[in-house]
């Protein structure tokens, strides 16, 4: 095993009395990892593929926050030790059977009302407990209207970016906490040309 040994560069810099000034007397660090660095290295992939994961983004409803195509870094952790926020983009499994959908697909969509809040959407805005939203990050406004409704315990309430072109809670309700996925950290990857 050859590739194991130290390379000449090393024995040289170990046996020359150029290398005595140096005050790191151990030349260690320039070895092969070893049975530990391997080591190291597996604990951080477990640990990583157990509380993060990569998904794809398979369609428009996120947009402009997300495209088509994107890749993004879903941390599966931190809803263990708090709850869902407002604004937390989250991936979810969907409520009930949603038609065109396979069983373990999941959706991404933005928290916009958490348990015991009132949510309507009409005068193309959206309203939480009686006030309008400042929503920047819209596509477009929404050009629907929904009757007030109250989250239930449990439960978040969400909505795609792309308010017109997504299929969330306005539809089929409020989504049950323990259906939640994870939160999303950031976008990993982004295809060039990408396009809503």
């Amino acid at each position: 095993m050859s590739f194991l040994r130290p390379c000449a560069l090393y024995q040289f810099l170990l046996t020359s009395h150029t290398g005595r000034w140096m005050p790191c007397q151990s030349w260690a660090f320039l070895r092969w990892p070893g049975l530990d660095g391997l080591m190291r290295f597996l604990i951080i992939v477990l640990l990583w593929s157990t509380l993060s994961e990569i998904r794809h983004i398979p369609s428009s409803s996120m947009y402009p926050t997300l495209r088509v195509g994107d890749r993004v870094i879903v941390e599966r952790a931190s809803y263990y030790i708090r709850h869902p926020a407002i604004n937390d983009i989250v991936i979810f499994r969907p409520p009930t059977k949603q038609p065109g959908f396979k069983e373990g697909e999941a959706f991404i969509k933005r928290i916009v009302a958490k348990a015991g809040d009132s949510v309507e959407v009409h005068h193309k805005a959206l309203y939480v407990n009686g006030i309008a939203q400042n929503e920047d990050f819209l596509a477009e406004r929404p050009t629907y209207t929904m009757k007030e409704t109250i989250v239930p315990k449990g439960h978040v309430f969400v909505l795609g970016d792309n308010r017109n072109r997504s299929n969330d809670s306005h539809i089929w309700g409020s989504v049950p906490v323990k259906n939640i996925i994870g939160r999303y950290v950031m976008s990993c990857f982004r295809p060039s040309g990408s396009c809503p």
